[in-house]
């Protein structure tokens, strides 16, 4: 974490050397750090649409978020600030539109497409959301707050006009509408309900669309049984204030894998609109099943070979996985799985998986693999089950 002391005057004279803004080029090819399959008519792109900076109550500049982006394999983002929030009103006057163009501004020469966002954060329902595609987040009003100025204070009643004005603009300019971080631990302490009658309103209006299902590295079961019981976009983001660490080999930020026709804002919208979304998060993929299974089969390339083995026949069967995602499935077939306790195989990242099938009396033309992916979920406590259909090929094709 940046201190903001003596730090200070370096990290918001940035801000004076980078106020130009320049227009992101769609066509800037997808990031090629995370290795993950697009799914047939589609593109995937990596994205991250919660994070922060000091331009409300983070700690690093917008240029930070980009780097990281960048360093981390990401092709979209949204630096979301809180629309009612200061920590640091002396250094940075409020202009969320200013923190937007340093953004766009940085990503210039990546492959980091920058969309306009912001968090609107009450502390009372409808709580925190993300609002995305803004066509101005200066104009997202908050006068539910007593004081916006580097602490956050609620009025003491808020009425309910306030608390719907920010999102009523958003509306009006075109916005979706992410619910963040549902949880039971909210500053108020009143209420019981994640998903209040405020938010069946949001929903009823079609201002609502969408459920952050992972924050950080935390799955919320919770917000993933919201998403399926009211047709919720489900997305994950990183909820960033303090510098991201960079991938390792324990740990990856976590991701919405959105697919959409290209790498453009507007393709992006349509996607999330249309609830075409996977969350990425440690070695766990969460989805609705036809985008699972269309992401999981994308990835492999598999093979049935003919072999005989002391007269005995055989099928080696091959399965390269061409994604930066292990997965782990339980496998059944028509013959048994020779060496393969409980049919249990790990498919490793970038690499090829082989194993036998015998006995193979006569051989069929093609096999079906019946698998259990252990580490996609299309709903809580659903993992996939999916066939893969495999020619058999004899041993010098």
């Amino acid at each position: 974490m940046i201190q903001i002391t003596h730090k200070r005057t370096l990290l918001f004279s940035f801000i004076i050397l980078a106020t130009s803004f320049t227009a992101f080029s769609q066509n800037i090819p997808r990031n090629p750090k995370v290795k993950v399959p697009d799914i047939p008519g589609y593109v995937t792109l990596k994205c991250d649409f919660h994070m922060h900076t000091a331009y409300s109550d983070g700690h690093v500049m917008p240029k930070v978020r980009v780097d990281e982006a960048e360093r981390d394999g990401l092709d979209v983002i949204s630096v979301t600030e809180h629309s009612d929030m200061e920590k640091y009103p002396d250094e940075i006057k409020r202009d969320r539109e200013h923190a937007f163009q340093l953004g766009v501004s940085a990503a210039e020469d990546t492959h980091v497409l920058v969309i306009r966002g912001a968090e609107i954060s009450p502390r009372v329902p409808p709580y925190h959301n993300n609002a995305l595609f803004l066509q101005n987040a200066d104009k997202l009003p908050y006068g539910y707050t007593a004081s916006s100025k580097k602490v956050f204070i609620m009025k003491e009643n808020p009425t309910k006009e306030e608390l719907m004005a920010p999102f009523l603009e958003v509306q009006k300019q075109g916005g979706f509408v992410i619910y963040n971080h549902p949880n039971y631990s909210w500053w108020d302490g009143k209420s019981h309900e994640l998903f209040t009658p405020f938010h069946q309103e949001l929903l009823a209006k079609g201002i609502l669309g969408g459920v952050e299902v992972v924050n950080g590295q935390h799955y919320n079961v919770f917000a993933h049984r919201m998403a399926e019981k009211y047709n919720l976009t489900m997305t994950s983001g990183t909820d960033a204030h303090a510098d991201i660490p960079p991938p390792s080999a324990t740990y990856h930020r976590p991701m919405t894998l959105v697919f959409a026709k290209d790498k453009s804002e507007a393709a992006v919208k349509e996607a999330l609109l249309a609830k075409r979304t996977a969350v990425y998060t440690e070695n766990v993929i969460i989805a609705r099943k036809p985008e699972a299974e269309a992401f999981f089969k994308a990835s492999l390339v598999a093979t049935a070979i003919k072999k005989q083995k002391r007269k005995s026949p055989q099928l080696e069967v091959r399965i390269e996985n061409k994604s930066d995602i292990p997965y782990d499935v339980i496998c059944r077939a028509n013959y048994e799985l020779d060496d393969v306790p409980n049919g249990r195989i790990t498919l490793k990242a970038n690499s090829t998986t082989t194993f036998t099938l015998d006995p193979v009396w006569e051989y069929p033309a093609k096999i079906s693999l019946r698998m259990t992916v252990e580490n996609i979920l299309v709903a809580p406590e659903k993992t996939l089950e999916t066939e893969l259909e495999i020619a058999v090929k004899d041993s010098k094709e």
